[in-house]
């Protein structure tokens, strides 16, 4: 897409005070530029491609891919080009973002235990207490915990000093959120503390990376796609998580939300993405030895941008352009928001655009944009601006009305 540098006023000022601007220092423009600048009224239309940052691989490309008859491995290789085929296993530890209380509240099952973290022994505590319906985990002072079970109100199981965690021999267990919505999850659901003696409490559901990848895949992509592209996810996925854990050694490894990579748990299982994971069971893409950073998105609008990786290319992508329906949005953004956002401009005369110098041929992910005003100009990053205006991707372009009240 060409990049819109409707005024030599706006290039030249950019041209000439490029080491200012990029360290965010608004301009003063001249006098006779107060005076004569067109200042824009109304809305200024964006035009743009795909939806996210476009690094890696594109789901939408992965299922026009998979249409085309390439299989999980051609679509990897297609993607991280590159990489290596190695295998993961073993338990990743992932944040539970939506569970903000300070205590662990569980649905009573059978076969439901409580330990204590880094203890080998467990107390049956379905057994012990058939007609409870609830389990509490509760921090206390001095680094304790308590254990405590409901029946028509709460009472005191068992104080420990340490953290306390639920596991019910890796079947589900219904997690109760705040406002008493539940999630399923498999595995143990751990009351952590993020600093030890604290009273403050994160869930944290240690789970087997086959598992988890049962509650990202159907998350991330719908699992009735062409079984080749969920199965390209649930190797996207598991490499993702891999990478990640690989990195982290606190008290959780990676999140549950798009920061991340979103995982649903056992209550976002279906039998078809099911079927991905086990069809993959294990495999990895490595690089140099360890995991690669398989990034992923909805759609690179036809081409994907580098990502800093030596596999994370800049290339045109047919398969998304051949399905994905983020191609040619647009967005409207008012002159009276930008103005707001950035007020040392003044009034706004013009938007202009500075593409990557990693776009692939064709493509238009942008780097900077130039804010010039009746009061200055501000360069900001594409992003802070994709940001800013709720733009699908960093790849777009500006239309400035073509009336124009002049200042």
């Amino acid at each position: 897409m060409p990049v819109r540098r409707p005024f030599a006023r706006a290039a030249a000022a950019l041209a000439a005070t490029t080491a200012v601007t990029a360290a965010g220092v608004v301009l003063a423009l001249p006098a006779a530029a107060k005076d004569t600048a067109p200042v824009v009224t109304g809305s200024v239309t964006v035009q743009g491609n795909g939806f996210g940052h476009g690094h890696g691989m594109s789901q939408y490309g992965a299922e026009g891919a998979a249409r085309a008859g390439l299989d999980y491995r051609d679509i990897a290789a297609f993607y991280y080009p590159g990489t290596s085929w190695g295998r993961a296993g073993g338990n990743v530890r992932v944040l539970i973002t939506a569970d903000t209380s300070r205590t662990v509240i569980v649905k009573s099952r059978s076969g439901l235990k409580a330990r204590r973290v880094g203890h080998a022994h467990a107390w049956k505590i379905a057994h012990h207490k058939p007609h409870a319906k609830r389990w509490r985990i509760k921090p206390m002072s001095g680094g304790r915990s308590m254990l405590q079970f409901k029946t028509k109100r709460w009472h005191r199981f068992k104080t420990v000093h340490g953290d306390l965690e639920f596991t019910a021999k890796g079947a589900p267990i219904s997690l109760v959120l705040p406002g008493s919505r539940t999630v399923a999850y498999r595995g143990t659901l751990r009351a952590a503390s993020p600093r030890p003696g604290g009273m403050d409490r994160d869930t944290v559901n240690i789970v087997p990376l086959e598992s988890y990848l049962k509650g990202v895949v159907p998350s991330e992509m719908p699992a009735l796609w062409h079984p080749a592209a969920v199965q390209a996810q649930a190797i996207a996925a598991r490499t993702y998580a891999a990478f990640e854990r690989a990195g982290q050694h606190g008290y959780y490894q990676i999140c549950d939300t798009a920061a991340c990579q979103v995982y649903g748990g056992y209550s976002a299982e279906q039998a078809a993405s099911n079927t991905a994971v086990a069809a993959t069971a294990g495999q990895i893409l490595t690089y140099g030895g360890q995991p690669a950073y398989t990034q992923f998105s909805a759609s690179n609008g036809g081409a994907t941008l580098s990502g800093g990786k030596p596999y994370l290319v800049s290339k045109t992508d047919p398969y998304d352009k051949a399905v994905s329906p983020y191609i040619g949005w647009t967005k409207s953004v008012t002159a009276a928001s930008i103005e707001a956002r950035w007020p040392a401009i003044g009034r706004l005369t013009d938007l202009s655009v500075t593409t990557s110098s990693a776009n692939a041929p064709g493509a238009g992910y942008v780097d900077s944009v130039l804010i010039t005003g009746t009061a200055g100009s501000r360069t900001v990053s594409g992003d802070t601006f994709r940001s800013f205006a709720g733009l699908r991707s960093s790849w777009f372009t500006f239309v400035l009305p073509s009336a124009r009240k002049h200042h």
